[in-house]
Protein backbone atom coordinates (compact mmCIF):
# COMPACT_ATOMS: atom_id res chain seq x y z
CA UNK A 1 0.00 0.00 0.00
CA UNK A 2 1.33 3.40 -1.05
CA UNK A 3 1.10 6.34 1.57
CA UNK A 4 1.66 9.77 0.98
CA UNK A 5 3.50 11.83 4.32
CA UNK A 6 3.08 15.21 4.39
CA UNK A 7 3.15 17.72 7.42
CA UNK A 8 2.82 21.33 7.73
CA UNK A 9 6.11 22.12 9.53
CA UNK A 10 8.65 21.28 6.61
CA UNK A 11 10.10 18.36 5.69
CA UNK A 12 12.77 18.87 8.01
CA UNK A 13 10.92 18.26 11.01
CA UNK A 14 11.29 16.09 13.69
CA UNK A 15 7.27 14.86 13.26
CA UNK A 16 7.60 14.12 9.95
CA UNK A 17 10.63 11.74 10.59
CA UNK A 18 8.48 10.32 13.56
CA UNK A 19 5.75 9.32 11.30
CA UNK A 20 7.28 8.23 8.49
CA UNK A 21 9.59 5.88 10.53
CA UNK A 22 5.98 4.87 12.03
CA UNK A 23 4.74 4.56 8.28
CA UNK A 24 8.20 2.20 7.33
CA UNK A 25 7.51 -0.33 10.26
CA UNK A 26 4.04 -1.09 9.46
CA UNK A 27 5.70 -2.13 5.79
CA UNK A 28 3.96 1.16 3.54
CA UNK A 29 5.38 1.90 0.22
CA UNK A 30 6.07 5.49 1.76
CA UNK A 31 6.34 8.69 -0.40
CA UNK A 32 7.55 11.95 1.15
CA UNK A 33 6.61 15.48 0.47
CA UNK A 34 6.12 17.98 2.77
CA UNK A 35 6.63 21.85 2.36
CA UNK A 36 9.92 22.80 1.71
CA UNK A 37 9.44 25.19 4.97
CA UNK A 38 6.82 25.62 7.48
CA UNK A 39 3.58 26.50 6.24
CA UNK A 40 1.72 26.02 9.75
CA UNK A 41 -1.84 27.43 9.60
CA UNK A 42 -2.64 26.66 5.92
CA UNK A 43 -5.30 24.99 6.17
CA UNK A 44 -6.77 23.20 3.08
CA UNK A 45 -5.08 26.10 0.79
CA UNK A 46 -4.03 25.29 -2.82
CA UNK A 47 -0.62 27.46 -3.19
CA UNK A 48 2.48 26.82 -4.45
CA UNK A 49 5.54 28.73 -5.16
CA UNK A 50 5.99 28.57 -9.32
CA UNK A 51 7.71 29.69 -12.00
CA UNK A 52 5.86 29.32 -15.68
CA UNK A 53 3.48 26.99 -13.88
CA UNK A 54 6.09 24.53 -12.82
CA UNK A 55 6.32 23.14 -9.02
CA UNK A 56 9.82 23.81 -7.31
CA UNK A 57 11.07 20.76 -5.34
CA UNK A 58 13.89 20.30 -3.31
CA UNK A 59 15.53 16.62 -2.79
CA UNK A 60 16.49 15.68 0.56
CA UNK A 61 16.18 12.45 2.72
CA UNK A 62 13.78 12.05 6.28
CA UNK A 63 14.62 8.90 7.91
CA UNK A 64 16.87 7.72 5.42
CA UNK A 65 14.64 7.56 2.74
CA UNK A 66 14.24 9.89 -0.54
CA UNK A 67 11.71 12.59 0.65
CA UNK A 68 11.20 16.04 -1.39
CA UNK A 69 10.58 18.91 -0.13
CA UNK A 70 7.68 20.97 -2.11
CA UNK A 71 7.18 24.73 -2.35
CA UNK A 72 3.82 24.58 -1.43
CA UNK A 73 1.18 24.42 1.11
CA UNK A 74 0.54 20.70 2.02
CA UNK A 75 -2.85 20.83 0.87
CA UNK A 76 -2.01 21.47 -2.47
CA UNK A 77 0.93 18.61 -2.31
CA UNK A 78 -1.84 16.47 -1.52
CA UNK A 79 -4.06 17.72 -4.28
CA UNK A 80 -1.14 17.27 -7.20
CA UNK A 81 0.04 13.90 -5.29
CA UNK A 82 -3.54 12.54 -6.16
CA UNK A 83 -3.23 12.82 -9.89
CA UNK A 84 0.60 11.20 -10.26
CA UNK A 85 2.95 14.44 -9.67
CA UNK A 86 5.49 12.13 -7.74
CA UNK A 87 5.26 9.00 -8.91
CA UNK A 88 2.25 6.34 -8.69
CA UNK A 89 -0.93 8.10 -6.67
CA UNK A 90 -1.27 7.39 -3.14
CA UNK A 91 -3.70 5.09 -1.00
CA UNK A 92 -3.57 6.86 1.79
CA UNK A 93 -2.22 10.29 3.36
CA UNK A 94 -0.66 10.54 6.20
CA UNK A 95 -0.08 13.76 7.76
CA UNK A 96 2.49 14.88 10.84
CA UNK A 97 3.50 14.88 13.36
CA UNK A 98 2.71 18.35 14.00
CA UNK A 99 4.48 20.56 16.19
CA UNK A 100 1.48 21.26 18.25
CA UNK A 101 -2.18 20.63 19.10
CA UNK A 102 -4.90 20.26 16.73
CA UNK A 103 -7.73 19.95 19.04
CA UNK A 104 -11.19 21.40 19.10
CA UNK A 105 -12.58 24.04 16.60
CA UNK A 106 -8.96 24.59 15.65
CA UNK A 107 -8.63 22.02 13.07
CA UNK A 108 -10.18 24.29 10.71
CA UNK A 109 -7.05 25.96 10.43
CA UNK A 110 -4.65 22.99 10.71
CA UNK A 111 -2.45 22.85 7.76
CA UNK A 112 -1.96 19.26 9.12
CA UNK A 113 -5.55 18.83 9.19
CA UNK A 114 -6.18 20.40 6.11
CA UNK A 115 -3.84 17.75 4.07
CA UNK A 116 -6.11 15.27 5.54
CA UNK A 117 -9.35 17.06 4.48
CA UNK A 118 -7.90 17.31 1.26
CA UNK A 119 -7.30 13.72 1.00
CA UNK A 120 -10.54 12.59 1.77
CA UNK A 121 -12.23 14.90 -0.39
CA UNK A 122 -10.54 13.33 -3.35
CA UNK A 123 -11.33 9.81 -2.30
CA UNK A 124 -8.33 8.72 -0.04
CA UNK A 125 -9.23 8.01 3.90
CA UNK A 126 -6.44 10.12 5.96
CA UNK A 127 -4.42 9.88 9.41
CA UNK A 128 -3.28 12.98 10.94
CA UNK A 129 -1.39 13.30 13.86
CA UNK A 130 -0.13 15.78 16.29
CA UNK A 131 1.66 16.50 19.37
CA UNK A 132 0.91 19.09 22.19
CA UNK A 133 2.71 22.09 23.12
CA UNK A 134 4.57 24.89 22.01
CA UNK A 135 7.88 23.00 20.90
CA UNK A 136 7.04 19.13 21.43
CA UNK A 137 9.95 16.71 22.83
CA UNK A 138 8.13 13.85 23.83
CA UNK A 139 8.66 12.38 19.79
CA UNK A 140 8.51 8.69 21.39
CA UNK A 141 5.22 9.34 22.77
CA UNK A 142 4.09 10.03 19.36
CA UNK A 143 5.51 7.69 17.99
CA UNK A 144 3.84 4.50 20.17
CA UNK A 145 -0.03 6.11 19.73
CA UNK A 146 0.93 6.67 16.25
CA UNK A 147 1.85 3.08 15.69
CA UNK A 148 -1.23 1.89 17.41
CA UNK A 149 -3.46 4.48 15.22
CA UNK A 150 -2.04 3.23 12.31
CA UNK A 151 -2.69 -0.53 13.30
CA UNK A 152 -6.20 0.38 13.73
CA UNK A 153 -6.72 2.76 10.24
CA UNK A 154 -5.15 0.45 8.19
CA UNK A 155 -7.72 -2.45 9.09
CA UNK A 156 -10.67 -0.29 8.45
CA UNK A 157 -10.29 1.31 5.32
CA UNK A 158 -13.85 2.24 4.36
CA UNK A 159 -15.83 5.51 3.42
CA UNK A 160 -12.62 7.98 3.32
CA UNK A 161 -12.54 10.46 6.01
CA UNK A 162 -9.95 11.70 8.30
CA UNK A 163 -8.62 10.26 11.87
CA UNK A 164 -7.45 12.92 13.68
CA UNK A 165 -5.00 11.86 16.58
CA UNK A 166 -3.77 14.48 19.36
CA UNK A 167 -1.32 12.91 21.66
CA UNK A 168 -0.01 14.90 25.26
CA UNK A 169 4.07 15.93 24.94
CA UNK A 170 4.47 13.97 28.04
CA UNK A 171 7.07 11.17 28.39
CA UNK A 172 5.29 7.62 27.50
CA UNK A 173 4.98 6.37 30.79
CA UNK A 174 2.62 8.89 31.90
CA UNK A 175 0.24 8.17 29.41
CA UNK A 176 -2.95 7.05 30.02
CA UNK A 177 -3.84 5.70 26.79
CA UNK A 178 -5.62 6.25 23.98
CA UNK A 179 -9.38 7.38 23.49
CA UNK A 180 -11.69 8.42 21.20
CA UNK A 181 -13.52 12.31 21.30
CA UNK A 182 -15.54 14.48 20.20
CA UNK A 183 -13.94 17.91 18.93
CA UNK A 184 -14.37 21.00 21.84
CA UNK A 185 -16.50 23.47 21.12
CA UNK A 186 -13.19 25.98 20.84
CA UNK A 187 -9.81 25.66 19.37
CA UNK A 188 -7.04 24.71 21.70
CA UNK A 189 -5.23 28.06 21.37
CA UNK A 190 -6.56 31.53 20.99
CA UNK A 191 -5.55 35.03 19.95
CA UNK A 192 -5.51 38.12 21.82
CA UNK A 193 -5.40 41.37 19.86
CA UNK A 194 -3.18 43.94 20.96
CA UNK A 195 -1.16 47.26 20.14
CA UNK A 196 -2.38 48.76 17.06
CA UNK A 197 -0.03 51.52 15.38
CA UNK A 198 1.00 52.36 11.93
CA UNK A 199 0.87 50.00 9.91
CA UNK A 200 0.66 47.03 12.20
CA UNK A 201 -1.12 45.05 14.95
CA UNK A 202 0.18 43.18 17.98
CA UNK A 203 -1.32 39.90 18.12
CA UNK A 204 -0.78 37.04 20.66
CA UNK A 205 -1.73 33.11 20.79
CA UNK A 206 -1.75 31.30 24.35
CA UNK A 207 -3.39 28.07 24.90
CA UNK A 208 -6.77 28.38 26.25
CA UNK A 209 -7.37 27.50 29.96
CA UNK A 210 -11.33 27.50 29.79
CA UNK A 211 -13.07 24.50 31.30
CA UNK A 212 -13.70 22.03 27.99
CA UNK A 213 -16.69 19.62 28.52
CA UNK A 214 -15.86 16.21 29.53
CA UNK A 215 -15.13 13.96 26.79
CA UNK A 216 -13.37 16.37 24.26
CA UNK A 217 -10.24 16.32 22.92
CA UNK A 218 -9.38 19.34 24.78
CA UNK A 219 -10.60 17.71 27.91
CA UNK A 220 -8.87 14.43 27.69
CA UNK A 221 -5.40 15.98 26.58
CA UNK A 222 -5.29 17.99 29.59
CA UNK A 223 -5.95 14.33 31.67
CA UNK A 224 -3.21 12.63 29.71
CA UNK A 225 -4.80 11.01 27.11
CA UNK A 226 -4.30 10.72 23.72
CA UNK A 227 -7.03 11.28 21.46
CA UNK A 228 -8.77 9.84 18.13
CA UNK A 229 -11.67 11.99 16.57
CA UNK A 230 -13.31 11.02 13.03
CA UNK A 231 -13.47 14.10 10.69
CA UNK A 232 -15.40 14.09 7.62
CA UNK A 233 -14.35 17.01 4.43
CA UNK A 234 -17.00 19.75 3.71
CA UNK A 235 -20.21 18.17 2.35
CA UNK A 236 -23.69 20.05 1.26
CA UNK A 237 -26.13 19.78 4.16
CA UNK A 238 -29.46 18.38 4.29
CA UNK A 239 -30.59 20.20 7.40
CA UNK A 240 -30.83 23.62 6.19
CA UNK A 241 -34.32 24.46 4.44
CA UNK A 242 -33.58 26.12 1.16
CA UNK A 243 -36.94 26.30 -0.45
CA UNK A 244 -37.99 29.92 -0.10
CA UNK A 245 -34.98 30.62 -2.21
CA UNK A 246 -36.45 28.80 -4.96
CA UNK A 247 -37.18 31.17 -7.65
CA UNK A 248 -36.56 31.20 -10.98
CA UNK A 249 -35.22 35.07 -11.49
CA UNK A 250 -32.93 36.93 -9.47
Amino acid sequence: MRALITNDDGVGSDGIRTLTEAALAAGLEVTVAAPHEERSGASAMLSALGNDGRLLIDHTTVAGVPALGVHASPAMIVFVAVRGAFGDPPDIVLSGVNHGPNAGQAVLHSGTVGAGLTAASQGLPALAVSLTGGTPTHFDTARAVADRALTWFLADLGTPYVLNINVPDIPRAQLKGLKPAALAAFGAVQADIGEAGEGFVTTTFHEIADDAEPGTDVALLREGWATATALRPPIASDAVDLTGIDKEQV
